[in-house]
């Protein structure tokens, strides 16, 4: 593969280092149609903690007629064993962390709603009625050592309920934080962010006393504004992103979420910027262009294109 570099300027307004949280394996597979093999999901994931992914989500533990993409859960993880990067996986409720225990499991994530239709359509559940189903889980795993990340959905718009107030998120995002989280992935599942919006979410985090250390950003790319909400979330001092190989994703409860926010585009961009993050490209685009064969499409990801 020939190299591109970009050509870097350092920012030292920037952080001089972020963390890549590589969603692929999970929320890039999961609105798959076709099921993906254990065994290629398995080689998915070694290939990008071998590309330097510092963490990899591999796959959640939700009832199968919820994800049938996900139903593996367990054979995929007894097939990967141990990795030397911790490998998260998704608990929608006490029983979904019971399964994750028995196979191992010490990083775990449960995931919330802003809205209240897409916590009855995502969850079963009302707005305030999955925290409550949420407070369990996150108890017992803390207590057991685990660490506990949670996601909001829906941050920044919902395609039934329309523009999701500020406050909201910030309410959602503080009793999960105060339940045990230990960080918070703020998320824009519809891609309809814009830079001025994340700036306005982060700053109202802050000043509910949230440190920007526990908050994370989880983009899509529906309106070609990930790449920008992620410069705007570092300015506001963001050092964590979720990203998704090859931008594959989308969410099968809400049919506008189209693709995440590329790894390679963010790491592209994170270069130039002088950022450090450890993750080689080069690595990275082989695995997407390997993961796209597999699919039998090409990669929506500019810098696959650009470099695959």
């Amino acid at each position: 593969m020939k190299r591109r570099l970009p050509m870097v300027e350092r920012d030292p307004a920037l952080p001089e280092r972020v963390t890549i949280y590589e969603v692929g394996p999970r929320d890039g597979l999961q609105n798959e149609s076709a099921i993906v093999p254990t065994k290629v999901k398995a080689e998915f994931v070694r290939r990008l903690v071998a590309a330097g992914l510092p963490l990899v989500e591999t796959t959640s533990f939700v009832h199968p007629r919820w994800v049938p993409q996900l139903a593996d859960a367990a054979d995929l993880l007894a097939d990967l064993g141990e990795l030397a990067v911790p490998t998260p996986v998704l608990v929608p409720n006490e029983k979904g962390l019971e399964r994750a225990l028995a196979a191992g499991v010490r990083h775990v994530a449960v995931f919330a709603s802003a809205t209240e239709t897409f916590a009855e359509k995502n969850l079963a559940s009302t707005y305030d009625d999955q925290f409550a189903m949420f407070e369990p889980v996150v108890e017992k795993a803390t207590r057991l050592g685990l660490d506990v990340r949670a996601y909001v959905s829906m941050c920044f718009g919902d395609p039934w309920e329309g523009p999701v107030q500020v406050a909201r998120v910030v309410a959602a995002g503080r009793r999960l934080l105060d339940m045990g989280a230990s960080q918070l992935s703020i998320g824009d599942t519809i891609g309809v962010a814009t830079p001025g919006h994340v700036r306005s979410l982060v700053d109202a985090f802050s000043g509910a006393g949230v440190d920007v250390d526990r908050l994370a950003m989880h983009f899509h790319d529906t309106y070609g504004q990930a790449l920008a909400n992620t410069y705007a979330a570092l300015e506001s001092g963001i050092t964590t992103f979720d990203a998704s190989a090859g931008g594959l994703g989308g969410c099968p409860y809400a049919e506008s979420a189209t693709g995440n926010l590329a790894t390679e585009d963010l790491v592209w961009m994170l270069d130039g910027l002088g950022i450090e993050h450890g993750v080689r490209l080069d690595d990275l685009v082989r695995t997407s262009v390997w993961m796209a064969e597999q699919l039998g499409r090409e990669s929506p990801s500019a810098v696959v294109r650009a470099l695959g």
